[in-house]
């Protein structure tokens, strides 16, 4: 096996880093990856420069991790603020660090890709020594994988790496036969409730519907444009909001892989008000961005949750994850639900008071989930 490193996506051809990626995995197709390079989402210039690295054996790609040198923290998800923060006030250099992720998606996902027939366990963990060497080549102060499953944050470990816990909400499939059934399982306080917000967008004479398959590739160029400015709609609206995707980045997305791809519009009076850009597996619903052009009680639940939600059970899909944050989710029925990042710190400065408090950390929060877990307040058990 040989490993070498990419500074970019094109240098290695779309089929061989798809063949790659399983079907859960939309985010790490070759065509998203390289629609945020080709866009200018990502470059040295956003803080992000791209440094993947890949195995091979002889000619043919076997393993590969999409991997960033990182100026900043900015659109990745880490939550390391705090910790940079503290690095600079004792003196030591944070950045550069080296970020094995997916740029501006907290979506867990398979950050180690391994072809077929190959030993996962062994290109994890050729791919992992590869970016320790690397990280220490860039003078990083630390590798981090952001958003893997569980499986790898583990395998991980052997290689000196803390394992980070956190969670986001998401909902969870109960083999519902409907939403009635769904909504069975809520307190009559909380079913009414919803039920309240569910009926909200037929009285404002708002429709809503799904975009995907057949009708979003055959207007992909328009549909992509609509998704671009709900999106842009809400980011300039909030004091907070980053600019991190441009129109380039929709079109082209939209352009090359429209397969997974889904846009949920609210209609009123002929014209699209609101709007959430998703991505399906066969497995999951992935909730990305939304916005709106109009306001409206409950519009956001409706068009963010709800009207998804009831898809989701139409479809069979196992869960439906609504995107980082968002303790609102709660009483519409999403759960907390584990998420994992991976952390090594080669300062030895860093190393030992970052893991102890990670360590620490994530006791306190594996506790605390099974506990709301096991005591919801919202769902009854079945």
């Amino acid at each position: 096996m040989k490993l070498k490193v990419l500074s970019q996506i094109r240098e290695i051809a779309q089929g061989a880093w798809d063949a790659l990626v399983g079907p859960d995995d939309p985010h790490a197709r070759w065509a998203w990856l390289d629609a945020f390079e080709e866009a200018g989402c990502v470059d040295p210039t956003t803080g992000w420069q791209a440094c993947h690295l890949t195995v091979w054996r002889g000619s043919h790609l076997i393993g590969a991790a999409p991997a960033y040198l990182r100026s900043d923290s900015d659109g990745d998800f880490s939550r390391d603020w705090g910790w940079a923060s503290a690095a600079a006030r004792g003196g030591v250099a944070y950045y550069p660090k080296l970020s094995l992720t997916i740029p501006f998606t907290p979506v867990t996902g398979t950050r180690f890709l391994v072809a077929e027939g190959e030993d996962r366990d062994a290109i994890l963990d050729e791919l992992a020594r590869g970016a320790l060497t690397l990280a220490k080549e860039l003078s990083a102060s630390c590798v981090q994988v952001l958003f893997p499953r569980e499986a790898e944050a583990i395998r991980l470990e052997a290689h000196g790496f803390s394992r980070r816990v956190d969670f986001q909400f998401h909902w969870h499939n109960d083999n519902y036969a409907d939403p009635d059934d769904f909504l069975a399982r809520f307190s009559s306080k909380k079913r009414n409730q919803a039920r309240r917000e569910r009926a909200a967008p037929a009285t404002q004479g708002i429709t809503l519907r799904t975009l995907r398959g057949e009708e979003l590739a055959h207007d992909r160029a328009n549909i992509g444009r609509l998704a671009f400015n709900l999106h842009r709609s809400t980011i300039d609206k909030l004091m907070w909001g980053r600019r991190w995707l441009n129109q380039a980045f929709y079109d082209l997305v939209f352009e090359r892989m429209p397969e997974p791809l889904e846009l949920v519009v609210a209609e009123r009076e002929g014209k699209v008000i609101a709007g959430a850009f998703n991505l399906a597996t066969p497995t999951r619903l992935l909730g990305r961005y939304w916005g709106c052009f109009e306001d409206h009680p409950f519009l956001h639940f409706n068009v963010c949750l709800y009207h998804s939600l009831d898809d989701c059970i139409a479809r069979g899909l196992q869960s439906f994850e609504g995107g980082a944050g968002g303790e609102h989710k709660i009483a519409r029925g999403f759960l907390p639900t584990f998420t994992f990042s991976s952390h090594k710190f080669l300062d030895p400065r860093l190393e030992r008071p970052l893991s102890d408090y990670i360590k620490r950390e994530a006791d306190e929060r594996e506790a605390a989930l099974v506990r709301f877990n096991a005591e919801s307040p919202i769902l009854r058990k079945r």
